[in-house]
């Protein structure tokens, strides 16, 4: 091939790219480094590594002919796509989860906006949190505690009791305190109020936790895992206090540690809010002009 012909071949308008081909490209790239990424943080990555090994298998059958393995190959295969599907049904569910927790269509359509509008935690709610469970750890008490944030827990607050009280640091004490009839499970608040308690949570698959963790810590990473919420959790064994969000724990934790993780939730539910109120009145702006 020439020189003349490469340049022709490669000369833009020959290719008649349109601007069309070139979004495509952005949003297929884009998916397909999200699907790596998303393999790369699950145990998806283990699986496709042993599904190489069975293609390089399959090729050396093709190379030497062994008819009689791809026979059984290419019938097994034609099921595939369904058995994939059972397979990876939890991190598939895991990966829609996270890509409605971006908040695409709510940033156009508030959908959520009554709920993300709602109150917030107070000043007076962290210290209370920091105080009951800093007694609980001195203690030794094992305790729970969900902090409902965008994505509803309505699922397990039904696994529970229903409370609906305001957050106090006596309130939180009782409930946890040893033998007593609420201390078994996770409690639930949503703002300033303790919405339910002895709530059952998923537990955390997460291979790379630490054996040392028993079952309130798993329950704490599952729970954060599946949604945006924040759980705090007190050792029963150690006293120690750790938190859980976005799938990731953060051990022995410190007084101040814990007011700096409840004060950012603050600070995410507030600008969340100030986003929707500043929504809505430009909704009403359009809505005055459009009127007259």
């Amino acid at each position: 091939m020439s020189l003349d012909q490469i340049k022709q071949y490669m000369d833009w308008n020959t290719l008649n790219v349109t601007w069309t081909d070139v979004a495509e490209i952005i949003i297929l790239s884009f998916i397909i480094y999200q699907i790596m990424i998303w393999i790369k943080s699950t145990r998806a990555w283990t699986l496709l590594k042993g599904f190489a090994v069975v293609l390089a298998l399959l090729a050396v059958a093709a190379i030497f002919h062994m008819n009689t393995i791809l026979w059984i190959a290419k019938n097994f295969f034609s099921l595939g796509i369904t058995a994939l599907i059972i397979v990876f049904q939890p991190e598939l569910r895991r990966a829609l989860e996270q890509l409605g927790e971006k908040n695409i269509l709510t940033t156009i359509v508030p959908f959520d906006s009554s709920k993300t509008a709602g109150e917030g935690m107070t000043d007076r709610t962290v210290s209370e949190l920091v105080k009951a469970c800093f007694e609980m750890g001195k203690a030794r008490t094992g305790a729970l505690i969900v902090i409902e944030q965008s994505v509803s827990l309505q699922e397990y607050d039904r696994t529970g009791i229903a409370l609906d009280s305001l957050v106090s640091s006596q309130l939180l004490l009782n409930i946890f305190e040893k033998n007593t009839p609420l201390h078994d499970g996770a409690v639930i608040l949503a703002g300033n109020r303790v919405r339910s308690a002895t709530c059952y949570l998923p537990l955390s698959d997460n291979m790379t936790l630490s054996k040392e963790l028993g079952t309130r810590h798993r329950a704490a990473v599952g729970v954060s895992e599946v949604s945006d919420s924040l759980t705090i959790v007190v050792s029963e064994e150690t006293g120690s206090v750790s938190v859980a969000k976005s799938g990731r724990l953060l051990r022995n934790l410190n007084q101040e540690q814990l007011k700096e993780q409840l004060h950012a939730l603050q600070a995410k539910t507030g600008e969340k809010k100030r986003k929707v109120l500043k929504l809505w009145k430009g909704r009403g702006g359009h809505e005055d002009k459009a009127a007259q």
